[in-house]
């Protein structure tokens, strides 16, 4: 089997950002959503990557031949109801939303072509990856129990990325590896804060759970990683913010794409790492060079931390 990388990607948005360039206005429309955002950095990484997506309405034809021009290879599933799309206006500087809707949630039918096509991907590639949607309802979180298990149980490897009840799901299905921001794991109730021994606590829990490696992203703090019964702090390259969103889903992309060629954990760590700081010095989400986080590689320290 060749190296290659899946992502689930189930909900994609159409993007539309207003951006201030000194005195020219700009408007940016591009296919949006946490697998594509991972799927582009999986691509530039040089991995062979295929994205599952299920698209509707004006607003999907659009994201789908906006996704025809990305890196990638695409398998998009009709789906009956709108995609989802967001607005959001950035020309002071931050991110204001001015209108954004997730879209309708996926009916049976589209789940069932939709899981169909992922499964068949999924078992062709070397990892896949399993995203969430921008809204809760979208996807029944059960889907991504079953597509970890369906994965596993055929050999292949499963790296996630998700939250709330779709991170419960997926662990039952059992994960190769999981990323998770300490955010998302005090919201959902696993971390009490966001101290070290706290988050090791709920990354030892989490293993329990279902997942066999862990990496806990921090925003500009060192991320937290457990490796078998080892605790890692994993400190990123400092470099200047221009945007934080999507450091996390490049972490994952990086991650995935050393595990697609069959490297082990600790340089998997690395390149997520260094692909993760390498997005925040860029506009664009899951965007960045593979010579660059090549460079990064060498900069990022993996610390013990003490039991």
């Amino acid at each position: 089997m060749d190296s290659s990388v899946m992502v689930f990607a189930p909900a994609p948005q159409l993007t539309v950002t207003i951006e201030q360039q000194a005195d020219s206005v700009e408007l940016h429309v591009h296919p949006g959503s946490q697998g594509i955002w991972q799927a582009r950095m999986v691509a530039a990484l040089g991995v062979p990557v295929t994205l599952c997506v299920a698209a509707g309405g004006e607003t999907g034809d659009i994201i789908v031949r906006l996704l025809q021009q990305e890196d990638v290879r695409v398998r998009a599933v009709a789906r009956a109801s709108d995609s989802g799309w967001y607005v959001h206006d950035r020309r002071d500087g931050n991110r204001t939303a001015i209108a954004e809707h997730p879209g309708a949630p996926l009916l049976r039918h589209d789940l069932d072509e939709l899981y169909t096509t992922t499964l068949t991907e999924g078992l062709k590639a070397t990892v896949s990856i399993l995203s969430g949607a921008a809204g809760t309802e979208v996807v029944d979180a059960d889907v991504y129990r079953r597509l970890a298990a369906d994965l596993r149980t055929h050999g292949g490897k499963v790296v996630a990325d998700l939250s709330g009840d779709n991170l419960t799901a997926v662990l039952a299905g059992g994960v190769s590896f999981l990323k998770v921001s300490h955010e998302e794991l005090i919201d959902d109730g696993r971390a009490a804060n966001d101290s070290v021994a706290e988050l090791v606590k709920a990354a030892h829990a989490l293993r329990e759970e279902g997942a066999d490696a862990v990496l806990i992203s921090r925003a500009d703090e060192a991320a937290i990683a457990l490796i078998e019964d080892e605790a890692l702090a994993v400190e990123l390259p400092a470099l200047q913010v221009v945007d934080h969103r999507g450091a996390g889903d490049s972490m994952t992309a990086g991650v995935a794409s050393v595990l697609a060629r069959g490297g082990d954990l600790r340089d998997a760590l690395r390149t997520g790492a260094a692909a993760g700081a390498l997005n925040v010095t860029r506009h664009g989400l899951g965007t960045g060079r593979g010579e660059a986080v090549a460079q990064l590689i060498e900069r990022v320290q993996l610390r013990p931390l003490d039991a």
